[in-house]
């Protein structure tokens, strides 16, 4: 398992995300659509740009990290079921997760 400090560091980004979501799809909108041939967009896009650095790194999506929601485990991570290949494999053995069922032939 992960150790509680990561999976809260996770969490804790998960939320800034969100938080600061539409102000950065606000200011990545103006910095693409601004006339940067012009002395107005040029500045415009420049006042977006120095706004948008301003914002916290961790507020950027990039930075999230996928983890099991069981485990905390960052690898062997299934984005269908949000687990590990681990958990996913217990998990689907045991019959817990409706509509797995282990292939045999």
């Amino acid at each position: 398992m992960a150790k509680e400090s990561m999976k809260a560091r996770e969490v804790k980004r998960a939320k800034m995300v969100a938080r600061y979501a539409e102000k950065r799809a606000a200011l990545k909108k103006i910095i693409a659509t601004a006339d940067v041939n012009t002395e107005e967009g040029a500045m415009a896009a420049y006042e977006a740009a120095r706004k948008l650095q301003a914002i916290p790194r961790n507020a950027n999506p990039i930075r999230l990290h996928n983890r099991c929601k069981i485990t905390g485990r960052p690898k062997g991570y299934m984005r269908q079921f949000g687990l590990s290949r681990i958990q996913f494999r217990e998990m689907a053995s045991n019959g817990l997760i409706p509509g797995v069922k282990k292939a045999s032939w």
